[in-house]
């Protein structure tokens, strides 16, 4: 979504790490081209107009001005002020200390993903080890109902059986005192939105506010909608007084003005972030991780995050005994870890998450692996027997030309693939010879250096 802010940005960063000196004329002349890159971003003008003053009195001042690395100085005040425009380092997380079922109500307009937005939440506080009860509230939208009981059979998590020819408020008391009586911790209101604000839409919503008390009413609002998103937000803050976003199709190509305006048009938090149309695609907000990524420092702490919630702990012992054992890693184990890779979303958002990586691909013009590529892999080991798998030194020229056939591929990807994985063995190799201690020393020196601050 941030692409176009990132190149600009970027463009304006490099010329001020060319900057033996750094005088006002310096700063003004780089902050002008931030609030042009910030304005064709769709920002908020109030916002952005706020956020350049903030930065430039802080750029202009003599500890900046008289440092020995000017410029870096000034990209780190952009990157403060920038984490601080999106809500700094406030805990963002529900508010669920009170007597369960602690109801969540979400509201926003028609088409922003509210329905979605409930079974991910669901799914998220199922993790959490909370037993959430979603309730379809939205009568209005054709098979709005019948959508969020599909979500809860994928997602094994119940759904309260209401009708489209009951009153919404009718069926959010049914659902608290069902759920009351059957130990849930959390309700989930899935309720109505229109194509526009109106005074039916909000007195229905007031009417449920008032009625069952949330202690969260989250706003879904669609990021690729930009300030308009940012409209809605502060018009249902003024009539419900939300407490919290869920932004959606942040994974868009919009400008991304709404994420970087909505909290300090609203005072309000981003508590979620929506990253794709799958239901695990619902991240905590962190805004020092957002304006990371925006800024091409990428996500350490995200991938981590990613890393440790998909990849299976037992096949990760397996391995680890095994490289013990015997100090091998064969195909076999190359095609494991490459589809516990894929289950952490597309190549290219991982990739983005190393800090670097984002730029280098973009330098690399196609170059980089695709996910075409990951499958042609996986079917070229597909089509090797456990003995290949398990010795590549055996493959000689008429297994590959069976392999190469049975995968759909070419004799020359085959080469190619026992050549890269040759070199992927000799990394593990070497890691496996450093230790968990030095591989962490190591990776923590590599990330260091690649930041430029």
């Amino acid at each position: 979504m941030f692409a176009t802010l990132s190149d600009k940005l970027d463009l304006v960063f490099k010329k001020l790490r060319g900057q033996g000196v750094m005088t006002e004329d310096n700063v003004k002349d780089a902050l002008r081209e931030v609030r042009l890159a910030l304005l064709e971003a769709d920002v908020n003008f109030k916002v952005v107009k706020d956020f350049v003053e903030k930065v430039r009195t802080r750029a202009v001042g003599t500890e900046v001005l008289q440092s020995l690395a000017p410029g870096q100085q000034v990209i780190k005040i952009v990157h403060d002020e920038l984490v601080l425009l999106m809500g700094g380092s406030e805990d963002n997380s529900l508010d669920l200390a009170a007597k369960p079922p602690v109801a969540i109500m979400l509201v926003g307009l028609q088409g922003a993903g509210k329905t979605t937005s409930c079974g991910k939440l669901a799914k998220y506080l199922k993790a959490q080890r909370k037993k959430p009860l979603l309730v379809p509230a939205d009568v209005y939208r054709p098979a709005a109902i019948e959508q969020l009981k599909v979500l809860g059979r994928q997602l094994d998590i119940e759904v309260f059986n209401s009708l489209a020819s009951q009153k919404p408020l009718d069926i959010c008391r049914e659902a608290h005192r069902y759920a009351t009586l059957n130990g849930f911790d959390v309700i989930i209101y899935d309720t109505a939105g229109r194509h526009q604000i109106d005074d039916y839409l909000m007195e229905e919503l007031e009417g449920i506010r008032d009625e069952l008390a949330p202690r969260e009413t989250l706003f879904v609002a669609d990021a690729m909608t930009g300030q308009e998103a940012v409209n809605v937000a502060q018009g249902f803050n003024d009539r419900l007084g939300i407490t919290g976003v869920i932004l959606t199709k942040l994974d868009g190509d919009a400008k991304g003005g709404a994420a970087l305006s909505i909290k300090a048009v609203t005072g309000k938090p981003v508590k979620f972030v929506g990253l794709g149309e799958k239901l695990d695609a619902l991240d905590v907000f962190h805004a020092d991780r957002l304006v990371s990524r925006i800024l091409g420092m990428g996500d350490v702490l995200t991938l981590i995050e990613k890393a440790q919630a998909t990849f299976d702990e037992k096949e990760a012992e397996r391995l680890q005994q095994k490289m013990k054992k015997s100090g091998q890693f064969d195909l076999e184990d190359f095609r494991s870890q490459l589809q516990q890779i894929k289950k952490m979303g597309s190549l290219e958002s991982i990739m983005n998450l190393i800090p670097g990586m984002g730029k280098a691909m973009k330098q690399m013009q196609g170059a980089q692996p695709s996910e075409k590529e990951l499958k042609r892999i996986e079917a070229i080991i597909d089509s090797m027997t456990l003995k290949e798998r398990a010795n590549h030194t055996i493959i000689n020229g008429s297994r590959r030309l069976r392999i190469a056939k049975g995968s759909g591929t070419s004799i020359q990807e085959v080469n190619q693939l026992l050549k890269r994985f040759t070199e992927a063995q000799k990394v593990v190799k070497q890691l496996q010879k450093m230790g968990p201690k030095g591989l962490m020393k190591g990776m923590k020196g590599m990330g260091k250096g690649m930041l430029p601050f």
